[in-house]
């Protein structure tokens, strides 16, 4: 393990080595960046918050850079928000986290999984992983290049390099490499994630034939250590628990821990492994046209038509794995008490799927390519091994369909789709998405309104064959249904957005403690409300406030939060002509309420009604500042956890039961873009 990480670090090495030659070029070619203004309630600072490359003459030195997603037909720019800096990052300060960066977290805001088909369960570790659904498929004039380095408290690391480029005009490829390691401040809270992306799309030249590949793999590895052994080791006079490091654990403490950066071998804790290829080809019919200039003639193709084959091979690895385990934790939570504790405890399940998927579209208008209808049949095949030698073959066919219509005008956008699963282990299941939005005006914005209910099969750990250690009820469980209603309202004038969620949901499935499963039949309800607004509190400075107010009513097994806000005062704005600056204060705070606890073995939340957690608001101090294409961010993390008596950073907050949050967080990082 010391030794691949040791090879990955010589190899950026030599990938930053070899880009460094374009930096002297970089005053020339990047005088075409053109700040555009994005003026709105949820954090972008007017007019110098998004970078868009514009092409003017391919033989310049300026760069045209857009993308757009697998499944979109809309293009998009590269957002370089400096005054919100959980864009750069996969923890966002709606989560909680059990400590560490690269642990398991969960949302504060409800957020269930509405997904019809085929589950294993392990979400909490999501945040961390590439994923088909976010990959950018890129067009651009000249190779461009994204570097960004951050180094933290507690000897955290974070590596991401970006490259894409044009092959030819109608073909490009782009490389993503992510590298999370971090330690942690107590005993086995390591997380240590790494990610490959590789994905590339080609056009032929008479624009019929389209392909796209995506290669994924990621590497999710994070130590657990149960909580600490009780909540007074934080406010213990001795100064020797003060190194948070000397306080004991729950689960295995007695093994042998290291906080070494290079030692992130997995002792206690759970890794999961996942194999992703996606491969589609699409072949459109329609109509030839083209575009006379004063200098040229350029040709287009408008579809009518549209054939697509979507294969995808997809390998997914969850293990977890105790060294020593402790004896008096697995019986008291689990029940486990037939097993040698000397041994190494484990439990993996392994899977892999094939999804083959053909679909045809059409185009009803032929000079809107935003209005489409489109219909397929999918069959997936999954088998699945688990540490005992068995195994188990299952299948699914189902139906989709999907509608998507943005007028030529731009002020309606409807979007209507739908999954039907026909037969197998899933037969039954099916979800139906409709939303409808309209532009309003300048002055009133747009408006959007929607409607979603999935009826799905619980997830795979909620069945007595799963290999991790999950009772289910004694009458198993039936079919989750989740209904959804949704609202936004985006008021640019005042800079403000509202939205509005209610859910209604029967049959939620969930764990009741640590190992037994539960469902709750009853229907129940849960409403969430929220405000986003850019106060402007002078030429510089800006106040950018979310509110979120969210209830549940009925028997509801969910614990949420009243209230939950954020609020970054900043000072930002354009000085000596290319330095951009954004510095202030970033804070959080939810109300007091009983957060879910956290089952180690099983990698799963579960609502505890117990204990109470009352923390402080989370406050960090931050200095970010662009120049050019260079950008640092500096932040002071965690200065709530002040105690002035000896001036230590000891009042830690609480994210679950036993689970502290970090002290004081000291980081520093930059980020980079190259066009060579």
């Amino acid at each position: 393990m010391v030794l691949k990480k040791i090879e990955t670090y010589i190899l950026l090495v030599f990938f930053t080595l070899s880009v460094l030659p374009s930096v002297a070029q970089l005053p020339g070619r990047l005088n075409n960046l053109r700040n555009i203004g994005g003026g709105g309630g949820g954090g972008r600072a007017g007019g110098s918050d998004s970078i868009k490359f514009e092409h003017r003459d391919p033989f310049l030195d300026s760069v045209s850079i857009r993308f757009k997603y697998i499944d979109s037909v809309r293009s998009y720019v590269f957002d370089s928000s400096l005054t919100d800096y959980y864009t750069r990052v996969s923890l966002k300060p709606d989560y909680v986290w059990l400590g560490n960066n690269g642990r398991p977290v969960s949302s504060l805001l409800f957020n269930p999984v509405m997904r019809p088909g085929w589950d294993a369960g392990f979400h909490a570790l999501d945040p961390f992983a590439f994923t088909t659904e976010a990959t950018r498929f890129f067009n651009t004039t000249r190779p461009f290049t994204e570097l960004d380095y951050q180094i933290g408290s507690g000897s955290e690391q974070f590596i991401q390099v970006l490259h894409t480029q044009n092959i030819k005009r109608n073909w490009n490829f782009a490389f993503q490499f992510r590298l999370l390691n971090a330690p942690g401040f107590f005993k086995s809270e390591s997380g240590n994630h790494s990610n490959l992306r590789f994905n590339t799309n080609y056009q032929s030249p008479n624009k019929r034939y389209n392909i796209y590949l995506i290669a994924l793999r990621n590497s999710l590895q994070a130590a657990e250590n149960g909580g600490i052994v009780s909540d007074t080791f934080m406010t213990s006079k001795s100064g020797v628990y003060n190194s948070r490091f000397n306080i004991p654990i729950n689960l295995t403490s007695g093994a042998t821990y290291s906080s070494d950066l290079f030692n992130a071998a997995l002792k206690t804790g759970t890794k999961y492994s996942q194999l992703k290829l996606l491969l589609r080809q699409q072949y459109d019919f329609g109509k030839k046209d083209s575009l006379v200039t004063d200098s040229s003639v350029i040709k287009l193709f408008y579809p009518r038509f549209r054939i697509e084959h979507t294969l995808q091979y997809n390998t997914y690895k969850y293990l977890f794995q105790g060294i020593a385990p402790d004896s008096v934790f697995l019986s008291v939570n689990y029940n486990i008490t037939d097993i040698d504790f000397t041994d190494t405890l484990q439990y993996r399940d392994s899977w892999k799927e094939i999804v083959n998927d053909f679909s045809i579209y059409q185009y009803p208008d032929i000079k809107n390519q935003e209005q489409f209808l489109k219909v397929g049949a999918s069959l997936q095949n999954l088998s699945r091994k688990s540490i005992d030698s068995t195994s188990a073959d299952l299948y699914n066919i189902f139906l989709h369909g999907e509608y998507r219509n943005r007028t030529k005008n731009k002020k309606w956008d409807i979007e209507a789709s739908g999954q039907l699963y026909l037969t197998g282990f899933n037969a039954g299941d099916y979800s139906a998405y409709i939303s409808l939005a309209r532009v309003l005006g300048k002055k009133l914005g747009a408006l959007q309104l929607g409607f979603q209910n999935a009826n799905r099969t619980p997830s795979y750990i909620f069945r007595n064959s799963s290999s991790f250690p999950v009772t289910i009820p004694p009458d198993g469980t039936n079919k989750e249904n989740i209904t959804h209603l949704f609202a936004t309202l985006r008021l640019p004038v005042l800079k403000m957005d509202l939205s509005g969620h209610y859910y209604l949901l029967t049959n939620y499935t969930y764990l009741k403690n640590f190992f037994e499963a539960e469902q709750q039949s009853s229907p129940f309800n849960v409403l969430q409300v929220k405000a986003s607004k850019d106060f402007q509190l002078g030429r510089h400075w800006h106040l950018y406030t979310d509110v979120v107010v969210q209830k549940t009513a009925g028997n509801s097994p969910v614990n949420i939060p009243l209230l939950y806000t954020r609020n970054r005062l900043v000072f930002q704005g354009r000085f000596f002509k290319n330095l951009v600056i954004a510095t202030g204060l970033d804070s959080r705070y939810y109300t007091a309420y009983t957060p879910d606890n956290y089952s180690p073995l099983t990698g799963q939340f579960f609502p505890q009604d117990s204990i109470r957690i009352s923390n402080k608001p989370d406050i960090a101090a931050f200095l970010h500042f662009r120049i050019r294409s260079f950008t640092s961010y500096v932040r002071l993390e965690n200065l709530n956890t002040v105690d002035l008596n000896g001036f230590t950073f000891t009042k830690n907050n609480f994210a679950a039961p036993l689970y502290p949050y970090e002290g004081l967080i000291f980081r520093v990082g930059i980020f980079w873009n190259f066009v060579n």
